[in-house]
Parts: structure tokens; sequence; C-alpha cells
């Protein structure tokens, strides 16, 4: 695309979600207000917002944990060098998680599920970091007010435009070829746009676009990436929609309720506290100097009434129930109290189990979209930068040669109850005895078993090894 046509496509898709805006902006200042927005009254739904974006994070991809891995498709595991396939994909696998772990990753991904919580969807962009830093990837979550996104053939989120404010300093320190004058005004705020789409011949393309507003614009960059730098996805969506539904939205009527039974109350309680008084216009009294406070002397005209009490109007002891309904509704509408960390102090394994299955029937369809969305175009973006850099083989994870693995703690629920059932199949076929309990390979068994669990392969014998025979 031409430097007109990238403006052109992003004004386009721009005012396609102009009408959003004003919903995503209610759910930011219900659930994650700024410092100068409107007073907020009700901080359920801020914290039910954060306990999910935590949730999720820990639920997906856990901080100084391996989360993923890379494993041979069967038919590569069949091969004359399957073994070692196996140690050169664990090594990959090994090498980028350092990466990750030493990169900004956990802080720009808990940032990027807040827009998810919030908005519906969350934007991440990856980059190779400069050389000489301690990884080789840097992190950015994106928020949605700079990202107008388009979906593609595939169903997914792959046209990204940014828009971007620089002044001309910053210009020039990102792109040292741009042509800005100097001696222009310092302070004034240029606009940039950055574009990443698909190309059937190159994979992806990305180029960055200097708006002249009014004058012809300018390209500033462009390049071609094997895997989209942009990572945008979603929590939930609707046939014929492009952006996300977020759970914030699926609850803003009971938030903005709760909010203003909030208010109420506390409007009822500054009442029952001061109360409200008449006086009597006697010309000695004047209201406006009368201060309510401990051992006032409050000056009356001989035979006048004075200051005297207003009767409340009523009890709103009521607000309290359906205050209680209301938050009751939001939280379990953000998932604040079915997939967070129980209070107990000790769970069974059988608790744990449950409690792991029943955060996977909650988010089965969000996890199968973010996983889609999110997790694997994000390692396969990181795994194109190391392997620029040759700090890992070429592999690639097309499905013929390796796949990806995932190993967080939600992924592992299906693998548990798969591993659960293989083992009472193993003890009813053993027991019967016999014809029945000799068709059992207890080698391939246990290696299955860790495979399918995650364990390390370095514990397992290799298969052209046998034990040794005393």
């Amino acid at each position: 695309m031409t430097p007109e046509e990238i403006l052109a496509r992003q004004a386009r898709a721009a005012e396609r979600r102009r009408p959003l805006e004003a919903t995503w902006q209610d759910c930011y200042d219900h659930a994650l207000p700024a410092p100068h927005a409107a007073p907020l009254f009700d901080a359920t739904a801020a914290d039910a917002a954060e306990q999910l974006a935590a949730s999720l994070l820990a639920e997906l991809a856990p901080p100084w944990s391996r989360w993923f891995g890379l494993a041979p498709t069967r038919a590569a595991a069949e091969g004359a060098e399957a073994e070692a396939l196996v140690r050169a994909l664990d090594d990959a696998a090994e090498t980028l998680q350092g990466h990750l772990d030493r990169s900004n990753f956990t802080l720009e991904l808990h940032q990027a599920f807040l827009d998810l919580v919030v908005a519906g969807t969350g934007v991440l962009l990856v980059e190779e970091a400069p050389a000489g830093e301690p990884s080789a990837l840097t992190f950015r979550a994106i928020p949605l007010r700079e990202a107008v996104l388009e979906e593609g053939a595939t169903g997914r989120l792959d046209t990204v435009f940014r828009v971007l404010r620089p002044t001309p300093a910053e210009l020039r320190a990102r792109w040292p070829g741009a042509p800005v004058p100097k001696g222009q005004d310092e302070t004034r705020r240029l606009r940039v746009v950055e574009a990443a789409w698909p190309d059937r011949r190159a994979g992806h393309r990305h180029a960055a676009v200097l708006d002249g507003e009014g004058a012809a614009p300018e390209l500033l960059s462009s390049g071609v990436f094997a895997e989209n730098p942009f990572v945008a996805f979603r929590w939930l969506k609707l046939p014929g929609e492009t952006y996300g539904r977020s759970p914030v939205q699926k609850a803003l009527p009971d938030i903005r309720t709760a909010n203003k039974v909030v208010e109420l109350i506390l409007k009822n309680a500054s009442i029952a506290a001061t109360g409200i008084w008449q006086a009597e216009d006697d010309g000695v009294l004047n209201p406006a100097t009368i201060r309510l406070v401990p051992g006032a002397i409050i000056p009356k005209a001989a035979g006048s009434s004075g200051l005297t009490p207003l009767a409340a109007p009523g009890n709103f002891d009521v607000s309290q129930i359906v205050l209680q309904d209301l938050r009751a509704r939001i939280r379990g509408a953000l998932l604040a109290d079915r997939i967070a960390a129980s209070d107990k102090a000790a769970m069974t394994a059988t608790e744990v189990l449950e409690r792991s299955a029943a955060a996977a029937r909650l988010l089965g369809a969000a996890y199968g979209r973010l996983q889609a969305e999110l997790l694997t175009p994000l390692v396969a973006r990181c795994l194109s930068i190391l392997r620029r850099r040759g700090e890992i083989p070429p592999l690639v994870l097309d499905g013929r040669e390796a796949r990806l693995v995932y190993a967080s703690p939600l992924a592992r629920v299906q693998a548990r109850a798969d591993a659960a059932d293989t083992l009472l199949f193993l003890q009813a076929a053993g027991s019967l005895g016999g014809e029945a309990a000799a068709t059992l390979d207890a080698g391939a068994a246990a290696r299955w078993l860790a495979r399918t669990l995650g364990a390390p392969p370095e514990i397992l014998r290799p298969l052209t090894t046998t034990p040794n025979q005393e």
C-alpha cells in the first residue's frame, strides 16, 4: 500500500470504530477510572476487573514458569533423529523462556489483559530489543484508543493501524532519516500512522507514515516480517463484529446502578449526620452564619422558635439489600469469586482439581480464543525473532516438524483428566490378568503419561537403551 492508501484505510477503519468509543469510555470510567474522571462511589467493578486480569495472567502465562513447550509431531517423533529433535525443541523452548523472563513480558501482558477485561480487545506489540539488552525481546501493551483493527479472511485481527503523536525530536530518534526539518516548533505533536497487514507472498508487511496534515504524506519506514509484530486478541466476539465484548461491558448496567445506589446512600448518610433544619426569620437569626458544631451558641429573638430540626424523609435500609445483590452479580460477571484462589488454608487434591475444572469450564470459550489469537501468534513471533538472531535453530511451528504444547495451569486441566482416564484403564486392564495384562506396554504407557503431563524428557530412558540384566 502507498502512504496515501494507508492513511485512507486507517481513516475508514477509525470511522467504523467510532460508535463503540462511547461505550468503551463508559467501561473505563467505571472499572479503571482515570484521575480526572468523574467521582466513582463503588469500587466493586474496579477490584473485580483487576482480579480477573491477574487471574488470566496466572492461568495462561504465569510469571517465572514454563507455560509452553515445543514438541515434535507424531511423524517427526517416529523418525530416526527423533531424540535429537526432541532435545533441540526443548533447548529452543528453554531459550525462549529465558528471554521472556528477562524481558518486560509479564508487566506488559498484564496491562493488555486489563484492556481485554474492560474493553474486550487487547493489543500487544512484540519487537526485537536493541543489541546489548538482557533480552532479545521487548513488549508494549498498545492502548485500544491508539489501535484501529481490521479482521482478515482467517477471522483474526491481522491488520493493525496505530496512531502516534511524537514530537519532532522523538520522531528523529526513532526514525533517524525522517524528513522533519530542524528549527520547527519542537513542542508540536506530529501524526504518525504505523500499519501492519498480511501479505501472501511476504508474510506480514509493516510501514510507518508521517501524515503531512495538508501536505503529502511521507513514508518513514517499511519492512517485511515473518510474523505480525502486533498481536491483537479478544474476549468475546459476536458474528459480524470486529472488536470484542468484555465482561465489564456485560455487567455495565449493574455497575452503573451500584455506583448510583452508593451515591444515594452517602447523601442520605450526610443528611442523617447533619440533619435538615428550619429557621424563623425574626431579624436576629442569620442562617448564613450558623455553624452546627458542638458548643455553638445560636442567637434568636425572644418568643421565636429559632432553629428547629426537620424530620428525616424516611429510612433507606432497603438499599443495602439491593447493593449486596448488585455487587454479587458484578463479581459473578467478572468471575472474581470463581477462578480466584480459595481463602481456605488447605485444600485437598480433589478440591484443587475441581476448582481447576470449574475454571476451565468458565473460561473454555474465552481460553480457546485467547489461545488462537494471543498465545500461538505470540510464541511464533518470539521464535521468529530468535531465529533471525541465530539463537535457536530454524524451527517453524508448521505442524509438520514441530508443534506448540501449552503447559499453563489452565491447559493442564485437560491433560490431568486424560491421564486419570488412562490410569483407570491401566488399573482395570491389569486387574483382569492373563492376556489382557499381557497386551499392555508399560514403557509406552509411561512415555505417554510423561508427554501428557509435561514431564521433562531427561527422566526417560532412550528407546535404544535396554536396562542392564543382573
